[in-house]
């Protein structure tokens, strides 16, 4: 490892204009520079102005270069000119050459260092280095690729428009127009996401815990489906609770801390989240009381997605080292809005690999006249903004995995039942049902269950779980109607049926069908 800011100057940057700070340091420099303010506990709370989220239709991949092959390029993966990139590369670094008070960080990504990376950020912003400590893991030497990350926020990106571009080829990041950190720590994961896998190694979008006798779990699952919450569990401990490898050896943490969602967090629902939330935290555009700095979590003034992030050592059910073994258990959440998936299913090889590449959930928008509209969303491996290489590459690295250590996979429905979120009838799953289906999941009771075929998706559903209601494993029986439940759950599968059509043949073969 490269002395600390031995690769400054390389970059044109003067070391002695980066400034590397400790956490409290940087919680008194972006409080100097009125970049937030403490909260009643101690976090430090921001405001990222005009973007809240991530800017996914902003993000680029620079093209023209041996890594060119490997990418699936098209919406998610758009290219941008080697040419244009260090242009615009070359000319932040000559603005933020010319500033003071930069803020460097130095630390990696990969709880198992022989699979680790470098991760240097500077910044003119100090809450965005302090989220990196939180976010990121500890330096680690002799690390085979280090990545180097300019997150100039608040500098204009071309047009007046953000820009997040990746060089994969020499392990580079800019970021421009936008201060949301999000964008930070996912660019990480695109990275990782490309490299590993030709280092055998499959990356994944998935928190991970484990047992008392040391058995795995993953929970794979865009936002807003559970897979932060219902891997915050006491009764296990924390692997991580969104970015994983998983090698030879068994899966890894790719991160040092957590970015959870804080909409309508409390401590009696998310008790291990919101006793994490203090000194050296950052939380992110999260309303707070003017008087008494005490955040609403309920509020969504500012944006539906409130975040929060803070270091594993705050969490005191954390893995030790941020590794475990082989999972014996995959669970792929989806939110279905539309109220037709039974509340667990057992899939098979082949659904299991349907299910990946579809990355099923839905979301429930909102129009003019005020009425909920309910719209599928389908994002393969359930990251596919974060992928770079095709689908079925991911999926062959899944397919392998499952062959050699027999994981069994679950799909777990934490969305509505009895009616879509749309018609008004529908009520959401109730979280206590979720937890204790889970709970069976990874204690081996409900493998042993009685199984039946859905007649509509051909998923595996229990007939009967002690303590859970029927209408949550048969879908069909929380409908007033039959014949609505039929239309809509029959809308559903042709939609994944349509969206599997041209994986079929690959599917097979990566499943070992005759």
């Amino acid at each position: 490892m490269d002395s600390p800011k031995g690769w400054l100057e390389p970059l044109g940057l003067d070391p002695a204009k980066v400034a590397f700070l400790t956490p409290p340091e940087l919680v008194e420099r972006a409080l100097a520079s009125h970049e937030g303010q403490l909260t009643d506990t101690g976090s430090l709370s921001v405001n990222t102005g005009r973007h809240t989220g991530r800017c996914p239709e902003r993000r680029f991949l620079v093209s023209g270069g041996s890594s060119d092959d490997s990418v699936d390029w098209g919406k998610t993966n758009k290219p941008i000119s080697p040419s244009e990139f260090e242009s615009l590369w070359s000319e932040t670094l000559r603005q933020l050459a010319s500033m003071g008070g930069l803020h460097g960080f130095e630390g990696s990504a990969g709880a198992d260092s022989s699979h680790a990376i470098g991760v240097r950020l500077v910044s003119p912003m100090p809450w965005q280095a302090l989220f990196s400590a939180c976010l990121f893991r500890e330096p680690v030497a002799g690390v085979a690729r280090n990545a180097t990350i300019l997150a100039a926020g608040n500098m204009p990106g071309p047009g007046d428009e953000p820009l997040i571009a990746i060089d994969l080829e020499r392990a580079r990041v800019l970021i421009l127009g936008t201060r949301y950190a999000g964008e930070i720590k996912k660019s990480v994961f695109s990275f990782l996401n490309w490299w590993l896998p030709g280092r055998g190694v499959m990356p994944m979008h998935c928190s991970a815990t484990v047992g008392s006798q040391g058995d795995v779990a993953l929970y794979f699952g865009l936002s807003g489906t559970g897979k932060t919450t219902l891997s915050a569990d006491p009764e296990r401990l924390l692997v991580g609770d969104d970015e994983h490898g998983w090698s030879g050896e068994g899966i890894f943490n790719f991160e040092g801390g957590c970015y959870a969602k804080t909409i309508h967090l409390t401590r009696q629902g998310e008790p291990l989240i919101w006793d994490s939330i203090g000194f050296g935290t950052v939380l992110e555009n999260v309303p707070l009381d003017p008087v008494r700095r005490i955040p609403d979590f309920d509020s969504s003034a500012i944006t539906e997605n409130t975040r929060v992030a803070y270091p594993l050592s705050r969490v005191a059910a954390a893995q030790p080292g941020g590794k475990a073994g082989h999972p014996g258990n995959i669970l792929f959440l989806t939110c279905d809005a539309f109220g037709v998936l039974p509340a667990v299913s057992l899939l098979d090889r082949r659904q299991a690999l349907e299910q990946f590449l579809l990355g099923y959930t839905a979301k429930v928008g909102g129009t003019e006249s005020g009425v909920r509209e309910v719209s599928a969303t389908f994002s393969s491996g359930f990251g596919a903004p974060f992928l770079p290489r095709r689908p079925l590459e991911y999926a062959a690295l899944l397919a392998e995995r499952l062959a050699r250590h027999g994981s069994r996979v679950w799909l777990v429905n934490t969305g509505w039942s009895g009616g879509s979120a749309s018609g008004g009838f529908g009520r959401r799953m109730p979280l206590a049902v979720t937890r204790a289906i889970v709970s069976r999941i990874l204690d081996g009771s409900l493998a042993k269950a009685e199984w039946v075929r859905d007649p509509v998706f051909g998923l595996g559903r229990p007939k009967a779980v002690a303590g859970i209601e029927p209408r949550h494993l048969d879908p069909c029986l929380a409908w007033s109607n039959h014949d609505d439940y039929m239309r809509e759950a029959s809308a559903l599968a042709l939609k994944f049926s349509g969206k599997l059509d041209g994986w079929r043949g690959e599917i097979g073969k990566l499943a070992g069908d005759s």
